[in-house]
């Protein structure tokens, strides 16, 4: 997976390739579709969502520019890899799932790596977490038109937030960097994601 699909696509952080090496896709995977873990393309978890490829994982937390001092946000806990990786690089992770039963199996996946920094609740990802708030970074992992105003105000100054902007058959990865109250939006490229459910997702 690493040297295939992640190295020949310009995924360079040497803390990021090694984390992948590290955390067992598989274990976040259903049963019926385990011999597929690796594979270059998203799976379906239930509750018609999906984990995304390794590649596409990659490169939003390599996005992130992670030092390991951080508190981040991720919106959609799912299969719970994504939070997986973010516990390796960053200080705090909280994830918010929209659904109570994708939360307790990523929970139970969660288990067999004793993870002591990975904070998981079912709510609406689009208010944030505003009792943790403010977060160093945030990564929303399911496409939005807009995005939601609490994420950016839970944002802290010289933060970063990365997601999928756009609609159902047309999302742009976006990265946006908060600096002085201003916003800079830079895309990274196109994608494509189930779509964000909550109050402030249109």
């Amino acid at each position: 997976m690493v040297a295939e699909q992640l190295i020949p696509r310009g995924i360079k952080d040497p803390k990021v390739l090694e984390v992948f090496h590290k955390v067992d896709r598989d274990k976040f995977i259903p049963e019926a579709s385990r011999n597929c873990a690796y594979a270059d393309y998203p799976l379906s978890i239930g509750e018609n969502q999906t984990i995304s490829q390794p590649f596409i994982v990659a490169l939003m937390t390599e996005c992130l520019g992670l030092s390991g001092n951080e508190k981040v946000l991720e919106i959609g806990t799912g299969s719970g890899y994504q939070a997986a990786i973010l516990a390796e690089l960053a200080k705090e992770v909280y994830s918010i799932e929209r659904y109570d039963v994708l939360a307790k199996k990523a929970i139970d996946a969660l288990k067999s790596f004793c993870y002591t920094n990975i904070h998981i609740k079912v709510a609406d990802g689009t208010l944030g977490w505003p009792e943790e708030a403010p977060f160093d970074r945030i990564i929303v992992t399911a496409a939005s038109p807009v995005v939601p105003g609490p994420l950016l105000e839970q944002l802290k100054d010289k933060g970063k937030l990365i997601l999928p902007l756009g609609g159902s058959f047309s999302q742009v990865l976006t990265l946006i960097e908060k600096k002085g109250g201003n916003l800079g939006y830079t895309d990274i490229c196109a994608c494509v994601f189930v779509p964000l459910v909550g109050r402030y997702s249109s």
